[in-house]
């Protein structure tokens, strides 16, 4: 997937079970758990392409996020603060090969970052 696609969305929720049953029927998606992460599952859209996951609802995270994918998170985040936003989370690991960041530009929304490979560390 080339730099800067939208990669996944999480969307907070305060009942899984309800807004799984809701998403499900409405869109069509399906939901399910991933085996390591529990807790958070996760949607794919019958185009098989979009996707992202049903996250708790905490105080900080009440609207939809989006994750856009890139090339470097510690040099997005660098640009980041150059331009004027704010890292709220650094680059923090999903597996092995992924990774994930939050930041804010100078509107005060909130992004996420994805970096991701195929490779596997030998």
């Amino acid at each position: 997937m080339p730099h800067g696609d939208i990669t996944h969305i999480d969307i907070p929720v305060s009942d899984m079970p309800a807004a799984s049953r809701f998403y499900s029927e409405l869109f069509g998606w399906q939901i399910a758990e991933i085996p390591g992460y529990e807790g958070y599952p996760m949607w794919q859209a019958p185009n098989k392409i979009s996707g992202g996951g049903l996250a708790p609802r905490e105080e900080n995270f009440t609207q939809p996020r989006s994750y856009v994918e890139v090339d470097s998170i510690e040099e997005t985040l660098a640009k980041v603060t150059q331009l004027g936003g704010t890292v709220v989370r650094g680059k923090e690991p999903i597996s092995e090969t992924s990774w994930w960041a939050i930041f804010t530009d100078a509107d005060g929304n909130t992004i996420g970052l994805y970096e991701g490979t195929t490779e596997t560390s030998a």
